[in-house]
């Protein structure tokens, strides 16, 4: 039995300790109610590009801005894509202000000089020079736009199956004048487009456009983020990458598969943007990111993904890209070089012109570029 004049005390909570443990639990109670009646709901992606393994490539340069040289530093925003004239020793590429620039390739980067070549205006990504020097643009919004020598910008389409293209992205032209290109979104346009990725939903496509009947063909549907564009030396099938699944598939156009979709190359060692053939035997992939352990986990666990999503809309949110590079592939879909190094991100194209190897990024005004005739040390990721 308790004395009453027991020393013993009842601690009673006083109005000011409420209100403090009210205070800080209402952030957490508010973002769970948000996350609960969000209505933005990531989906599972096939447990194909969810492994945790490492991904090794024997041949690969794990330093790769050693080795880099900066060409139109300050004067090339953002270069999205690369189109390569050999005759005239001549690179576009495509810029976030809009224009297509025109380059020149030496030996030296100092005798290097830069033109804006022509302006198409909103964000022009893929690019693609055809026989007769026209160039092909992959404008995100606007759609498949062609560029006339004298300068003239023509739109060839927006829209297939009555359905406009949100994010029209990778191109390539057969040598017969067929493009063929990819809308990665039917939802999302190119600022909403890490939307896209953290979803996890299929809403890309592959198409076709024949400049003889101006008809647009959907080719393949149900694309996760369709992006860069390859027709084969040979022209019997044409190469397309899905980023968030870090493959790229191939689209037969010719011979008794034609219509079929075979694996290209799969599991790559990061998340693919444009690939780009040289004419020698092969491919070579951008990576705008490595497979890193933060994508690893963002990629495999839904509620991450719309955590992210979520908190993107109130903050700007850096998405940890890291050890972006290219890859390169030979005809077999074996990956027999990697270029990447830990403070490279968002790169979206590598071409092989002559002895070096450029590549863009839309996070600098400048092309990079590696001499692949230069030795380095191989080493691992």
């Amino acid at each position: 039995m308790t004395n009453a004049n027991s020393s013993s005390k009842t601690f009673k909570t006083t109005p000011s300790c409420s209100i403090l443990i009210f205070v800080a639990f209402l952030p957490i109670a508010t973002a769970l109610l948000l996350y609960r009646i969000d209505n933005f709901n990531p989906a599972p992606l096939p447990d194909s590009c969810l492994s945790w393994e490492h991904v090794s490539v024997h041949n690969h340069n794990a330093h790769a801005l050693d080795q880099t040289e900066r060409i139109g530093a300050g004067i090339l925003p953002g270069p999205e894509d690369i189109a390569y004239d050999a005759e005239e020793h001549v690179v576009y590429t495509s810029c976030n202000d809009g224009w297509i620039k025109r380059v020149t390739v030496t030996e030296l980067v100092g005798d290097v000089t830069v033109q804006n070549w022509a302006y198409v205006g909103g964000r022009p990504l893929g690019i693609v020079l055809t026989s007769d020097k026209e160039l092909i643009v992959a404008e995100s919004d606007k759609g498949l736009l062609k560029v006339t020598r004298d300068k003239d910008v023509k739109l060839l389409t927006a829209e297939a199956e009555g359905l406009k293209f949100r994010l029209t992205d990778g191109v390539d032209v057969a040598k017969n004048g067929i493009i063929y290109f990819t809308d990665a979104s039917s939802k999302y346009n190119l600022e909403q487009h890490m939307f896209d990725i953290l979803e996890g939903r299929p809403y890309g496509r592959f198409m076709s456009y024949d400049p003889s009947t101006n008809r647009t063909q959907v080719l393949v549907r149900d694309l996760y983020f369709a992006n860069g564009v390859a027709v084969s030396p040979n022209q019997d099938y044409v190469i397309f990458c899905e980023t968030p699944l870090r493959r790229c598939q191939k689209y037969h156009i010719e011979g008794e598969n034609k219509g079929k979709v075979d694996m290209f190359v799969d599991n790559l060692p990061g998340y693919p943007d444009n690939i780009r053939y040289d004419g020698e035997d092969t491919y070579y992939i951008a990576l705008a990111s490595g497979k890193t352990f933060s994508w690893d986990v963002l990629m495999r666990y839904t509620w991450v993904r719309k955590t992210v999503g979520i908190l993107s809309r109130y903050v700007k949110f850096p998405y940890m890209l890291s050890h972006s590079g290219v890859v390169a592939v030979n005809l077999k879909g074996e990956m027999i070089a990697l270029y990447t190094d830990q403070a490279l991100a968002l790169i979206t194209v590598g071409i092989k012109i002559e002895n070096h190897m450029y590549y863009g990024a839309l996070d600098v005004s400048y092309i990079r570029r590696i001499n692949l005739t230069e030795k380095y040390n191989v080493a691992d990721m």
